[in-house]
């Protein structure tokens, strides 16, 4: 059965696209702890960041560098903070956002409830950048 992320991927379920591609997808958090908020996922479906090949692991943190230069030209910020979690879709991800502070990276805090309006708007800044 096909995840959340590999049905993203097939373009069965719409995402906030920033950056794509032969092998990534990086695409905006739905549900972000802060407003710049992205998903890096490898296009094969994986469970475990760390079950993924040596080489595509290389690659996709190379492909999440490149979204997080953009991001700090969107979101001016002290870090892109990088964290995975992996246990809310089983398919490997990486969460890349913008922190000032180590409270922004408190996935216990209440996400952010963004319009598919500013989502769309943050993603074609990101884009763009």
């Amino acid at each position: 059965m096909s995840t959340l992320f590999t049905k993203i991927v097939k373009g069965e379920i719409p995402c906030h696209k920033v950056l794509e591609s032969d092998k990534f997808l990086a695409f905006l958090d739905i549900m972000p702890i802060k407003k710049g908020h992205v998903l890096v996922i490898p296009k094969v479906e994986v469970d475990y960041l760390f079950s993924l090949e040596d080489d595509l692991l290389g690659e996709m943190m190379v492909f999440a560098k490149q979204v997080a230069k953009k991001i700090e030209r969107v979101f001016p910020c002290n870090r892109i903070g990088v964290t995975v979690i992996g246990l809310e879709v089983p398919h490997a991800h990486i969460h890349l956002i913008p922190i000032n502070a180590l409270d922004d990276m408190n996935f216990a805090k209440e996400k952010l409830n963004l319009s598919a309006e500013e989502l769309a708007s943050i993603a074609s800044k990101i884009a763009e950048a």
